[in-house]
């Protein structure tokens, strides 16, 4: 048992995807999370995202387990693969569809873009989950799902839904305070985000916040790419009673160019630099310095 008025254990995480070679941004990445757990006597997890099974490559994942542990970095085996747990993805959808949230889309994105050809003035074209749907197919009844459909949110009645003062606590120095959640924004610049599709049992959304929920990661530590994304996981854990976690959305690593690093960027592999003889420290020392946020 805790000891009254203990701080709860930090619990991070590093979730690739076995679709390529790992780069400087994953290593920094990585070491940002191993870092602020380490810096509070806590756990480092590393977990495997490969939902998309079209993509995904043994090769792939046993290069990402060897890229860390050359970077000198060590944690509990064996990893949770998303890929092993479909049931648990499928739970979570047949909540939020049994609270009649979800709806299924046949739309192709050319149909979204076509639809969404004109615009509102002043209304964004775009949100954190890409394009914002139009709700073209908002009004059709799950029980018309066909199996190339895929299964969106309605975001008006999920966000009907919200109650008390969701919201999330971040620590990056970025974003730093408390973010609350507002029903209209979340209408507005988000939209009706996918939750499935066709080849997927879930989408990078509810798959991210079933699993973060099942490891007890208390702090989430990404890319301020996806600082704008965290509405929609705040939303879906609030609406699946899963607990928020503290969030650390760090810098990215970027080319000359300014241009963030991608998995295609195979002069920036961390497979590259080792090759031409670099080491661990050199490597590290090719990275902004890391510290430990306080959680």
């Amino acid at each position: 048992m805790a000891r009254a008025g203990a701080r709860p254990r930090v619990i991070t995480r590093f979730a690739p995807s076995p679709t390529g070679p790992l780069h400087l941004g994953h290593a920094y990445a990585a070491l940002v999370a191993e870092r602020l757990a380490a810096g509070h006597g806590g756990r480092f997890l590393v977990r495997i995202d490969d939902l998309d099974q079209s993509r995904s490559r043994p090769a792939w994942e046993a290069q990402i387990f060897d890229d860390l542990h050359w970077l000198g970095l060590d944690w509990p085996v064996p990893v949770r693969r998303q890929s092993d747990h479909p049931a648990e993805y499928a739970s979570a959808l047949g909540h939020l569809t049994e609270m009649g949230l979800t709806y299924p889309c046949r739309c192709t994105r050319r149909d979204i873009d076509a639809a969404a050809s004109a615009p509102q003035e002043g209304a964004p074209e775009f949100g954190p989950d890409g394009r914002i749907y139009p709700g073209t197919c908002r009004a059709r009844p799950m029980a018309e799902r066909g199996p190339t459909d895929a299964i969106r949110l309605d975001m008006a009645r999920a966000a009907a839904r919200l109650t008390g003062d969701p919201g999330f606590d971040e620590i990056g120095p970025g974003f730093a305070g408390r973010h609350r959640l507002s029903a209209e924004d979340l209408i507005t610049s988000i939209g009706d985000i996918v939750l499935a599709r066709r080849d997927m049992g879930a989408s990078y959304h509810l798959g991210v916040v079933v699993d973060d929920a099942a490891q007890g990661v208390s702090h989430v530590t990404r890319g301020e790419d996806l600082f704008e994304a965290t509405r929609i996981h705040v939303l879906l854990q609030h609406l699946l009673g899963l607990p928020t976690p503290v969030y650390h959305h760090h810098a990215l690593i970027r080319d000359e160019t300014g241009k963030r690093l991608a998995k295609r960027d195979d002069a920036r592999a961390i497979a590259t630099y080792r090759a031409e003889g670099l080491g661990p420290a050199d490597l590290r020392a090719m990275l902004p310095e890391i510290s430990s946020s306080a959680p």
